[in-house]
């Protein structure tokens, strides 16, 4: 068999022409959507990343700001400027780019950003709601994820679900979201012993290790939907994902593809949090 391809820049198109139109409704009450996003250093990876998100925002009509500092900036420099931009109301949602320079503490300035405006998800207090089922904010990646097994009327409610790599920023909250939606899920890790023996078991397989080719086509129940987060450069330039396509999408019934998967998603979700802030303050202030 030949799996279907989950198109995620076609999704992600569909979503952001959706925001825009949200977008122009705002404005007409004199309400622009704002989305600051804070990058630390010269991270070449974070540089393209960071350009994407600007250009998205500025397509679906949002304000976006950049605020860019030295590698060799001071913490306290940077608490300082998210303090600034919680006070913003100009400003719905509040970016930092990670990963930080190795001097900087990731969780204390995820921490100092006030949790109305972390359009990331990963403040304590919003972790806390998704692990309750009660989400503010829900993490963009997971989200967008949910969104492509949606467009792909994956029935959750009684599947069996693995997922492999348990970061705070992908694999745990992707777990919290497919038990809040029915499914049983097993969450793995790259040290999980006899890791084929569960990804076999998997109705949906998601993937987010980081490293690359990890999961090949033996190690996939026939007929799954593979969702591939990693998005790695191999030797020769040439980008892959966690996923063995070539082996994988020959027993899989849906897989994404990397580059055109899980990743136009995530940006895609950003915008719709950053939008969802906004609205949120609009009816605060009726």
């Amino acid at each position: 068999m030949t799996a279907r391809i989950i198109d995620g820049k076609a999704l992600s198109d569909a979503i952001k022409a959706e925001v825009a139109k949200r977008v122009a409704e705002l404005k007409k009450n004199g309400i622009t959507p704002g989305l600051a996003v804070v990058l630390v250093g010269e991270d070449p990876a974070s540089q393209v990343y960071v350009r994407n998100k600007v250009a998205a925002c500025e397509k679906a009509g949002l304000h976006s700001r950049t605020v860019r500092l030295a590698t060799d900036s001071t913490e306290e420099h940077l608490l300082d400027i998210v303090r600034e931009l919680n006070r913003d109301d100009t400003i719905h949602g509040i970016l930092v780019q990670l990963p930080l320079p190795a001097h900087m503490n990731s969780a204390r300035v995820i921490e100092t950003i006030a949790a109305a405006k972390d359009v990331d998800g990963f403040h304590i207090s919003n972790a806390g709601l998704l692990m309750t089922g009660q989400p503010l904010f829900r993490p963009c990646t997971p989200y967008g994820i949910m969104k492509m097994l949606e467009s792909e009327s994956v029935a959750l409610r009684g599947a069996e679900a693995v997922v492999v790599g348990a970061s705070n920023i992908v694999g745990k909250p992707m777990a919290m979201l497919l038990l809040a939606a029915g499914a049983t899920v097993t969450l793995c890790n790259s040290k999980t012993r006899d890791l084929g023996a569960q990804t076999r078991r998997a109705d949906v397989l998601v993937v987010a290790t980081g490293k690359p080719d990890m999961i090949t086509g033996d190690m996939i129940k026939p007929g799954a939907i593979v969702i591939d987060v990693g998005i790695n450069r191999k030797s020769d330039g040439k980008l892959t994902g966690d996923v063995e396509f070539a082996t994988a999408s020959k027993v899989a019934g849906a897989i994404t593809p990397v580059p055109g998967g899980v990743g136009p998603m995530t940006i895609a979700m950003l915008l719709v949090n950053t939008l969802e802030a906004a609205e949120r303050c609009a009816a605060k202030a009726v």
